[in-house]
């Protein structure tokens, strides 16, 4: 850990795109989710929704092999090994005919991608600590917050001009490029006296020392009660826009503008967090998302879908509230296990994504005919974020009383 902190551009720069990977994989397929439905002789619209829910869950799971071998290891071996497992899903998934196998692909492609996208935030955490250590998460999530942006109208253009598995190519060489990247610039964050020495009682010893932490698993659960409830929108927000509003041709533009939402708010956190702190925000924040969302449950209680303006507007203050919880969430679990930053990022990463995706998938089952569904999701999951940040904030005044 580095004793002067310093804000280092190109680390940051780097850090976001092994994130975006991730990123791209999955929003840049949004627009191609009914052609590949075609291409896989999909009957059910619903079914769709699992080209995105199963990427996550892959995500999931290949962070608890990633992570505490980059423990051992470094972690920088360890994003190459993953990243060569995503080269091979992805060649299953553009020749494949077989929507069972598509779907072993994008768990594959998961399992890949969830080296550099958990090992990103360990070498942040490698690199600093505290609430300066929020910052550097916050402005990566901000970078990284740009390929929504622009992934859904790449996606477009792919379709247009070629067809989806052009998209899948694409992510290929965009992840070759930033490999190259990273292999050429990036030292080793995690060096060889700090590491743990690889045994078969790795993992064991490395899950043990994560749950001595109760603030660690607190904010593990809250990041999957929101993550879950943000995963029923990426996996339904195609469903939403073109079946519900028919407005195919907007999608990519309305999705572009509430990411920016999440971006600017990640922005601001990176401004605000050492100055306020980084649990003072993640709890202001939460309220705001249950506020939010239980106001749109109230107003529109009978199902019918608002105009699309007023949809969007609560998109937009609801995604603005998520930008300050993303990178605060993962800042505020990884800030007591330093010293086990590669499994501590992969039981976090671990935890929150398996809840977040059996949550976006019986949740999204109900995105039909109305987004009413979606934003119940969004309150339930909210209030019990909120419980959990109350019961802290308790703990934490008891614990000063009794000093």
């Amino acid at each position: 850990m580095q004793k002067t902190q310093t804000f280092k551009f190109e680390f940051v720069a780097l850090m976001a795109s092994l994130m975006s990977i991730v990123a791209l994989s999955i929003d840049a397929l949004l627009p191609a989710l009914p052609d590949i439905g075609t291409s896989l002789n999909i009957t059910n619209p619903n079914d769709n929704q699992l080209l995105v829910t199963m990427i996550f869950l892959g995500l999931g799971f290949g962070q608890l092999f990633f992570g505490p071998l980059s423990d051992s290891f470094g972690r920088k071996p360890i994003v190459f090994f993953g990243f060569a497992v995503f080269i091979i899903a992805s060649i299953i998934c553009v020749t494949t005919e077989s929507l069972e196998v598509m779907l072993i692909g994008r768990v594959l492609q998961g399992i890949g991608l969830s080296s550099p996208r958990s090992l990103s935030i360990s070498m942040v955490r490698d690199s600093y600590n505290g609430d300066y250590m929020a910052k550097i998460v916050s402005i990566v999530v901000m970078f990284f917050i740009l390929v929504p942006v622009i992934a859904p109208t790449l996606g477009t253009f792919f379709l247009y001009f070629f067809n989806w598995e052009a998209i899948f190519y694409f992510n290929l060489i965009f992840g070759i490029i930033i490999m190259f990247w990273f292999w050429k610039r990036q030292p080793e964050t995690l060096p060889k006296e700090k590491r743990i020495k690889f045994s078969s009682h790795l993992f064991t010893n490395g899950i043990r020392e994560f749950f001595k932490y109760p603030d660690a698993i607190a904010y593990t659960l809250v990041s999957g009660f929101i993550t879950g409830s943000f995963m029923v929108y990426l996996s339904t927000s195609q469903q939403i826009f073109e079946s519900q509003y028919h407005l195919a041709d907007m999608f990519p533009y309305i999705f572009a503008s509430l990411a920016i939402s999440i971006g600017l708010a990640t922005y601001l956190n990176s401004t605000l967090v050492v100055k306020f702190g980084m649990m003072r925000i993640g709890f202001m924040a939460t309220i705001a998302y249950c506020l939010v969302s239980v106001l749109y449950v109230i107003l529109f209680w009978s199902g019918n879908n608002p105009s699309i303006y007023i949809l969007v507007g609560f998109f937009a203050l609801q995604f603005f509230a998520v930008g300050f919880l993303f990178g605060n969430l993962r800042a505020l679990a990884m800030q007591p296990l330093g010293h086990i930053a590669g499994i501590g990022a992969a039981l976090n990463g671990f935890i929150s994504t398996v809840m977040a995706v059996p949550i976006a998938n019986y949740i999204g089952s109900s995105v039909k005919t109305s987004v009413l569904p979606l934003f119940i999701g969004f309150s339930v999951f909210g209030i019990l974020s909120l419980l959990v940040f109350l019961f802290l904030r308790k703990s934490q005044k008891r614990v000063v009383g009794l000093a």
